[in-house]
């Protein structure tokens, strides 16, 4: 689709672009287009992460030292 895609006609699309929205608005709409992918991930990655893992067991807890006897004890 892009084959022909040459440095002129990415230069008059980039160049269409700004006359559209204009140089300020540029940096607005990639900050909420970074948002909304950010935010889509976000949604997406519990739903994907729970069909291919198995639920994970609780971690058994950790062992303890045992405490030296006390002084009065001996």
């Amino acid at each position: 689709m892009f084959a022909n895609l040459n440095g002129w006609h990415a230069l008059i699309i980039v160049a269409i672009i700004l006359l559209l929205f204009g140089a300020p608005k540029i940096p607005a709409l990639a900050k909420s287009l970074g948002q909304s992918m950010r935010i889509f991930k976000n949604e997406v990655k519990p739903e994907l992460s729970g069909r291919d893992e198995a639920p994970e067991a609780p971690a058994p807890p950790a062992p303890t030292a045992p405490s030296a006897p006390a002084a009065s004890e001996r």
